[in-house]
């Protein structure tokens, strides 16, 4: 199940991070009964979150944490249902963060909703290696949900 809570105080298209949390845990052969929440707050709760948990100080994008550290699973043998974990992401860091990326505030709480989902099924990105692996992933699955999303709205 996937439970959307937005405590920011923004107006934010949650179905769409909906369909995309979907799109992706199908991509990655996660079983449709992973629990996994988004919450999106606002930047003190998220400056709050971050120095708790990163110890570093002033609000960032995303956080994600991970409960029962499941991983992908492959198309004939998917991830049991589980506890994913939760997202939580700050709609007025990305919101700024879209603005020098030159897209919307909505593909940027895609790419960082993406971003989150694959650290709560293990991927980092500390390593060139691993950095490689993981935003290549990302980008492999917002291209697949862009492609479907054109689609349906034909």
């Amino acid at each position: 199940m996937i439970e959307i809570n937005n405590e920011s105080g923004v107006a934010v298209d949650e179905s769409v991070l909906l369909r995309l949390t979907e799109s992706n845990l199908a991509k990655l052969n996660v079983s449709p009964d992973a629990d996994v929440a988004i919450v999106l707050v606002d930047e003190g709760a998220m400056e709050a979150l971050h120095l708790q948990w990163m110890d570093e100080p002033g609000p960032t994008d995303v956080l994600s944490f991970p409960m029962d550290e499941l991983r992908p699973g492959t198309p004939d043998r998917p991830t049991a249902p589980g506890l994913l974990g939760d997202i939580v992401l700050c709609p007025q860091v990305a919101e700024v963060q879209a603005v020098g990326a030159k897209h919307s505030t909505l593909d940027e709480l895609i790419l960082l909703t993406t971003h989150g989902l694959l650290h709560l099924l293990g991927f980092d990105h500390a390593t060139p290696d691993e950095e490689r692996e993981m935003f290549g992933l990302q980008r492999e699955l917002i291209a697949a949900f862009g492609s479907a999303e054109r689609r349906s709205a034909r």
